[in-house]
């Protein structure tokens, strides 16, 4: 059969995987990423403080270990276990809250050192071609024509490809073109938050506060995170309401802002650190993108952020980008083994157009779903961070879910957990999730009336006639006076 090449636009996260996956598979492959090689020394700094830590978990994990599972031990060589949430009172006081009742944790992992790491086991194949400093300008989806442009040269080139790829993120150039050959819903909404990072130095050689947390300073409105780092330093990220930034203005703002909602984090820190960092490193924009369908006949694909960027307040952005590549890997490799006994069934290379054409086909219908589900969840996930994290009947409800989950580990999970620890299907985690809520709602009103009508057995025993009537509690209770 003749080389098939896939042509992937994006050298981040999602595309050096996927580079990965398609050369596994028989794949020629052409990877084109915009910016240098950030691999190199003089270009190392270009991800520092223009993107948000990383929190990889299971889904991230799974695609890792399906791809190879020495791949997966490298990447654990360079995670930090983060056991549970870490909440700074103003006082200072710390109170932990961990993520599951049987300790299973997510990973705190450098964007640099992941993506370096990569980019490395993609360039390791004699099947993959890497060149950076090249931008997407157009192409002919019906012919499989690209025409990448060299930064430097300013020279345009066109290649020729039997499937494209799109792994250029939210503002994907991909996306765009798609959308004049696809009837493509498509949606970009900004809220009215932003961010900016700061720095936590370790001290005397060890990290400033415990590392296997992820630290947050909850403020209502706004919060202060922090994630730990393998040199034993944190990356600390302000979320905040522009109209806050704005207040924001000069070192002396800056300082006393710091100083009235996170104290301890300031002297951490350092007052002069937080003032210049604030200073010179950028105010990052938040947005969520929808859109379906990702593909075009067995010509294109979208991944990643390209086809469902999400705000990261539940740490699925790359977990949910890797599990795109295994979700394709997956359909593609059933269509071929379903279409051929003898060969090969892990060369999905030997796909056909039209086995091709269903296979991207099923994997848009399969993922808008679930990407949908999850770019909402981390939506109404900052709110749990910022605010929840410190109401009681919050606490309350995760305290009895992690009891009933550690009682019944397959009837009741917590939705943390469903998401964070399992690889069940975003949007069957949103029905369960739902489905728990109603009869949890439903047990806890049945045992407060319980409770209230023996309550009120034992006080009428005792107080007699003065006090009201059982039918009167009762009605109480079940809220209809």
């Amino acid at each position: 059969m003749p080389e098939r090449r896939v042509v992937i636009i994006g050298g981040g996260l999602v595309g050096s995987l996927a580079a990965c996956y398609f050369a596994k598979r028989g794949w020629t492959v052409d990877l084109y990423e915009k910016r240098p090689d950030i691999r190199l020394p003089e270009h190392s700094d270009l991800v520092e403080h223009r993107s948000i830590n990383l929190a990889i978990s299971e889904r991230g994990f799974s695609a890792l270990r399906r791809l190879d599972p020495e791949l997966e031990a490298r990447v654990h060589e360079c995670v930090i276990p983060m056991h549970g949430r870490m909440i700074h009172s103003l006082d200072g006081k710390q109170t932990s809250q961990a993520y599951d009742v049987f300790g299973k944790h997510i990973n705190s992992v450098g964007r640099s050192t992941l993506i370096k790491l990569l980019l490395d086991e993609a360039s390791s194949s004699s099947r993959v071609r890497l060149h950076f400093g090249h931008e997407f300008v157009q192409a002919d989806f019906d012919t499989g024509r690209v025409v990448v442009r060299d930064v430097e040269r300013n020279q345009e080139t066109p290649i020729d490809a039997d499937l494209i790829v799109g792994a250029d993120g939210a503002f994907s150039r991909v996306r765009q073109r798609m959308m004049t050959k696809v009837l493509m819903n498509y949606s970009q909404t900004y809220i009215e938050h932003g961010y900016c990072e700061f720095s936590m130095a370790p001290r005397d050689g060890e990290f400033a506060m415990n590392p296997n947390h992820l630290h947050i300073w909850p403020r209502g409105s706004f919060m202060l995170i922090a994630l730990p780092n393998l040199d034993k330093s944190f990356t600390c990220t302000l979320f905040m309401p522009w109209s806050q930034f704005s207040r924001v203005k000069s070192d002396a703002d800056i300082a006393g802002f710091f100083r009235e909602h996170f104290p301890d984090a300031l002297e951490r820190i350092g007052e002069r650190q937080v003032c210049a960092e604030y200073a010179t490193n950028p105010k990052g924009s938040l947005m969520y993108v929808k859109c379906a369908p990702y593909t075009y006949k067995s010509r294109a694909v979208i991944l990643g952020d390209a086809a469902h960027a999400m705000v990261p307040f539940y740490g699925q952005g790359m977990n949910c980008g890797f599990e795109d590549i295994e979700a394709l890997d997956r359909i593609m490799v059933r269509i071929l083994r379903e279409g051929d006994k003898t060969g090969d069934s892990s060369v999905t290379a030997n796909l056909s157009d039209e086995q091709l054409h269903r296979a991207l086909d099923e994997y848009s219908a399969l993922r808008a779903v679930d990407t949908s589900a999850i770019v909402d969840l981390a939506l109404e996930n900052y709110v749990e961070m910022r605010a929840k994290v410190v109401d009681y009947v919050y606490l309350a409800r995760k305290c009895l879910e992690g009891l009933l989950h550690r009682v019944f580990p397959r009837r009741v999970i917590p939705l943390y957990t469903m998401v964070s620890f399992t690889s069940i299907p975003y949007a069957d985690v949103v029905k369960q999730w739902n489905r728990q809520t109603v009869w949890l709602h439903r047990s806890v009103r049945t045992v407060a009336a319980a409770a209230a009508i023996g309550i009120g057995i034992v006080s009428a025993r005792t107080l007699g006639p003065h006090l009201q009537s059982l039918r009167e509690l009762a009605r109480m209770v079940a809220g209809k006076r």
